[in-house]
């Protein structure tokens, strides 16, 4: 349950980072404010895997998280009327993003390697005692 639970704060810190990257764009540095969104939110993805999958290795959530993370990428090529009604919502543009980009791709694989590291070095220390 302890692990859980630091899967859990993982999420949450990875949510606020991310939309207070957003919100507070203009008192950052301008790279960092273009693709710390995309970066955060790629990792919540990952701790997202492991808090559900917590028995499953580091390396299926790096894997399945990698998965996940372009199959909403390439949703968004998508343009169906009942799908654009949702990402017009705050709620479903945070989720499934309003366009595809091809540098999304890279900037998800980057978040969840740095999770993926964050996890096996910090997360999982415990572990290796």
């Amino acid at each position: 349950m302890k692990t859980r639970i630091k899967y859990f704060v993982a999420i949450i810190t990875s949510v606020v980072l991310g939309l207070s990257s957003r919100t507070f764009s203009g008192l950052i540095p301008h790279f960092i404010a273009k693709h710390a969104g995309d970066v955060l939110w790629a990792s919540m993805v990952y701790f997202g895997f492991r808090f559900l999958f917590i028995q499953r290795s580091l390396k299926w959530a790096l894997i399945i998280s990698v998965l996940f993370s372009f199959a909403i990428e390439c949703s968004q090529l998508y343009q169906a009327e009942w799908i654009i009604e949702i990402r017009n919502t705050v709620i479903g543009s945070l989720i499934l993003g309003r366009g595809y980009l091809t540098v999304d791709l890279f900037r998800y694989v980057i978040g969840i390697t740095i999770a993926f590291w964050i996890d096996k070095l910090w997360l999982q220390r415990d572990k290796r005692i």
